[in-house]
């Protein structure tokens, strides 16, 4: 691991809003790291963190949490988090294999899904976040009638999520094959990362599915 990287790994490990498979706050999160009632979304694959941040400065009276394997790239948030104040973000370094070991159910309100690689490749088809191994996790762990945002640059990774969701009880909340065709888009599809941008300057349309379960 390059010396920054290493860096950063170590810095992570001694913020005050950062976690890991260490910390087993499952059914704490609220009284222990919040240290309110506010509802809890959870951000998958969350990389640098910026649109949990983004989601964070929109919206006050919700707390966040972003969940990766890397901490390197978990420290860009986290830091910016601390520096800005925003005592509403958490950063927590798992395997999202695992998500259910580290929260109770019920615990989270809304999950987000933003950029995830799509795994093309038919071996790791059980590898992409919206495969139904994945969705009944993401059931169990939110309930009935909470809902699910897929915000993804790759067709492929869209088309399998909507056929995905077919075989499970959902209701397509928003379902937009490009998001620059919607008027007055909400803010929260407005956060743009560094990913998001480098498709756009590509011409690649954005896409975004909101489903709720039922």
């Amino acid at each position: 691991m390059p010396k920054t990287k290493l860096k950063k790994f170590s810095q992570y490990e001694t913020f005050p809003n950062t976690y890991d498979a260490r910390n087993l706050l499952k059914g704490k999160w609220h009284q222990e790291v919040f240290k309110n009632n506010n509802p809890i979304v959870l951000e998958l694959a969350c990389g640098r963190g910026e649109y949990c941040i983004g989601l964070a400065q929109l919206n006050p009276n919700k707390n966040f949490i972003g969940l990766d394997v890397k901490a390197a790239r978990m420290w860009e948030g986290a830091k910016y988090a601390i520096e800005n104040h925003l005592n509403n973000v958490a950063f927590l370094r798992i395997q999202i294999d695992f998500l259910l070991d580290y929260f109770e159910a019920g615990e989270i309100d809304e999950i987000w899904i933003t950029f995830p690689d799509p795994q093309p490749q038919k071996p790791r088809a059980k590898q992409r976040l919206t495969h139904i191994k994945f969705l009944e996790k993401y059931f169990l762990l939110l309930g009935k009638f909470k809902s699910v945002n897929l915000k993804t640059d790759s067709d492929f990774l869209f088309q399998f999520t909507t056929e995905s969701v077919k075989d499970i009880n959902v209701q397509i909340q928003e379902l937009l094959f490009n998001i620059d065709d919607k008027e007055d888009l909400q803010d929260e599809l407005k956060i743009s990362t560094y990913y998001e941008k480098m498709w756009r300057e590509k011409n690649i349309p954005i896409k975004y599915l909101k489903f709720q379960f039922v």
